[in-house]
Formats: structure tokens, sequence, C-alpha cells
């Protein structure tokens, strides 16, 4: 059902098999970023994407881990499926519809 109109459109989910398959089809493992965790839980929530985003920061957590924090967060993830040429994209944001500046 999340697929883009056209290429290049950023869509919003919160459906796990969907952030599940978009992971998995660029090879990318769940994270988070090193240093941010709080309260015994993952911190900034990010994807490990091979050649994409190298940072020593980057440690990959379970699935489990990340989508406990992802529910508690109450978060959306944006992401693209494809650029406007049409090869695939690798973008992608987590973002909370109860903050203010949001």
């Amino acid at each position: 059902m999340d697929r883009p109109e056209r290429p290049g459109r950023s869509l919003i989910t919160a459906n796990h098999e969907v952030i599940q398959r978009w992971a998995r089809d660029r090879g990318a493992k769940p994270a988070t970023i090193a240093g941010t965790e709080r309260d015994g839980r993952a911190g900034v929530l990010t994807f490990n994407i091979p050649g994409y985003r190298e940072s020593g920061r980057i440690r990959e957590i379970t699935w489990d881990e990340w989508f406990y924090t992802f529910d508690l967060r109450r978060l959306n993830l944006i992401y693209q499926e494809q650029l406007r040429d049409g090869r695939p994209s690798n973008f992608f944001r987590t973002e909370s519809p109860d903050r203010e500046d949001g």
C-alpha cells in the first residue's frame, strides 16, 4: 500500500513490515547512534546501510530493540523508495508527529 505515486516522492509509515522490507531491500540493519541511549533503550534510531552512512558511532541493534524504541516514542519513518530518476533511494528519517515544530 505504501507506494510512491511518482519516483522521488517521500512516503511516511509506522508499519513494521514496510520498514523492514525497505531496509532489507537496501541491505540495511537496524541501528542506533552510540552515546544517545536513554533509560536502557536505544536513543537516535538509524540504519546501517552499507556504503551510505558510515560512522564509527553507528551501533547495530536488533529489530525488537529498534521497534520498541520506535513505538515507545510514537515515531514515523519518512522514506523514499526511488530517486526522481528511478534509481533506488536510501533517504530516510524518523520523526515524531507529536513534536510542535514537526
